[in-house]
Parts: C-alpha cells; sequence; structure tokens
C-alpha cells in the first residue's frame, strides 16, 4: 500500500528537470525499458522485475575510469541485495563507442564476474528518457517505479573517503515505507557519449 502522502506529493509535484538531472525529477515514474540485450544473451524487460519492491538501475560503461573505479562497489552494492527478494539491480551501458560494444560487455562481466544483468542501450532511447548523463549514475526506483533517489552511489570517488552510500539508505528506506533524505545528488564520472544528433 503505498503511503497517502507519496501519493499526495506526486501529485503536486511539477513533471520538470530535477536539481542535477536535465529531464526528469523525483517522484516521476519513469519509461520502462524492453528487449534491451544482455551479455547472458538474453533479451530483457521490464517486466522482469515485476513484484520486485525497489529496483536499483546503474548507467555504467567498460571504459570511464570512475565506472571502473566503481566496479568494486557496484559488486559490493549487487551482494548486499543479492539475496533479498524485494530488491533487483540492473545495468545499462548507453556509451556508443566500439570499446562498450555487447560483445566488450560479456567480455568484462566474464572478467569482473558480475552477478547481475548487464544490459545495452544500443539505440540509448533508454539513457536520454532518463536524463542520464553520466558513468556511474544511479537510479533507486520504488515499487510503482517512481523515482526515490538518482545520483551519485555514495559521497566521495575516493572509496577510502566515502563514509554515504546514498543508494543503499534509499533502498533502505523504501524497504521501511519511508522516503528517502537525500533524494538526489551530483553524479560524478565521465560523460556518456551520445550520438550528436544534426540541427534541422
Amino acid at each position: 500500500m503505498v503511503p497517502i502522502i507519496w501519493v499526495l506529493l506526486a501529485l503536486i509535484t511539477p513533471l520538470a528537470a530535477g536539481e542535477y538531472n536535465p529531464v526528469v525529477n523525483v517522484g516521476e515514474v519513469l519509461i520502462p525499458w524492453n528487449d534491451l540485450p544482455g551479455v547472458d544473451g538474453e533479451s530483457h524487460s521490464w517486466k522482469q522485475l515485476e513484484g520486485k519492491k525497489v529496483v536499483i538501475v546503474a548507467f555504467t560503461c567498460n571504459t570511464c575510469p570512475y565506472a571502473i573505479d566503481y566496479e568494486v562497489r557496484l559488486k559490493d552494492l549487487a551482494k548486499k541485495w543479492h539475496d533479498d527478494d524485494r530488491v533487483g539491480l540492473v545495468a545499462v551501458n548507453s556509451n556508443l563507442i566500439d570499446e562498450d560494444s555487447l560483445e566488450a560487455m560479456a567480455e568484462k562481466a566474464k572478467a569482473a564476474k558480475f552477478t547481475f544483468p548487464y544490459l545495452k542501450d544500443e539505440k540509448q532511447e533508454l539513457g536520454k528518457a532518463w536524463g542520464a548523463t553520466r558513468t556511474p549514475e544511479f537510479f533507486v526506483l520504488d515499487q510503482e517505479r517512481h523515482v526515490v533517489y538518482m545520483g551519485a552511489l555514495d559521497d566521495d570517488t575516493d572509496a577510502e573517503k566515502a563514509t554515504i552510500n546514498y543508494v543503499n539508505k534509499a533502498v533502505e528506506a523504501v524497504l521501511a515505507g519511508k522516503q528517502p533524505e537525500v533524494q538526489e545528488t551530483v553524479a560524478i564520472g565521465c560523460n556518456i557519449r551520445y550520438k550528436r544528433s544534426r540541427r534541422r
């Protein structure tokens, strides 16, 4: 059952860009994905996460130094929630370069021993629709798939200095029927390499 205050907030929150996200705001229901190829050779869709009370989506890639630095923390995040059937985690790669091809992603996932779906946003439609601009960049969604948090994983790109894991706190808040104290932060990382469209 969705707390009534969340419903009221969703009704009064304007559909506009967030403080740091150029496209979506906290509280919005995001555009779902369908038929995204995964490194497992299968096609993945939003419906595979039905029943999950919380979904974590991480935009990442093979090549960005920040994304590479965060690999261990991403795997730790997956490990923390792996045995909780209420939580799902998916990684998405929207980069349009050869080093981030699906084949290269499969090699990365195998070498890094990823335990979560790693999907290729080949048409870059998902990344653009969600306003994802960096790797890594995280979104936490509730059971109705409203955005409850978006931005960085934690409060410092240096793992030894990081003290607050915003994503974990957001997941814990949703599972407790609450809203996260921090709902949006600046995602720090490499720019997602989107295909440039010519102006008409």
